[in-house]
């Protein structure tokens, strides 16, 4: 009898560049609530990703936690923040459902391993061509 062990690909926190921007844009009184958000992001945002689901630990004081299986998920929508250090992603569930995660550390390594474990092909980034019909 084999026992598929739980292999972890991401485990920890947003990205840092994402609380030092927005500690950053604190400095204007605009940036006052991006700062805060950053803030208790850092402090209780926990990513859990492994071969098996992806696990996001969050809320007030870490209370709320949502883990979906691979095969829960219709899609991956990711956009880069902070210059393409970082980003954010949306999780589709076939339900209809939807799972952010915000400041996503790595989230082009992250949505290509989400996609891999899902069986769908990865969309295309900002950076590829997109060609059409010759005129």
């Amino acid at each position: 009898m084999t026992i598929n062990k739980e292999e972890i690909f991401y485990e920890g926190g947003p990205a840092q560049g994402d609380l030092i921007i927005n500690l950053l844009a604190a400095l204007t009184l605009i940036g006052i609530p991006f700062a805060v958000g950053a803030i208790v992001r850092a402090l209780w945002l926990r990513f859990h990703i492994t071969n098996k689901r992806v696990s996001v630990t969050g809320g007030w004081l870490g209370r709320d936690k949502t883990q979906v299986a691979y095969s829960q998920i219709k899609e991956v929508r990711s956009i880069p923040r902070g210059f393409g250090s970082w980003g954010d992603m949306v999780v589709v569930l076939k339900d209809g459902g939807k799972l952010e995660m915000r400041s996503v550390p790595r989230f082009r390594e992250t949505e290509k391993y989400i996609c891999e474990r899902i069986n769908i092909p990865r969309p295309l980034s900002s950076s590829q061509e997109i060609k059409g019909f010759a005129a």
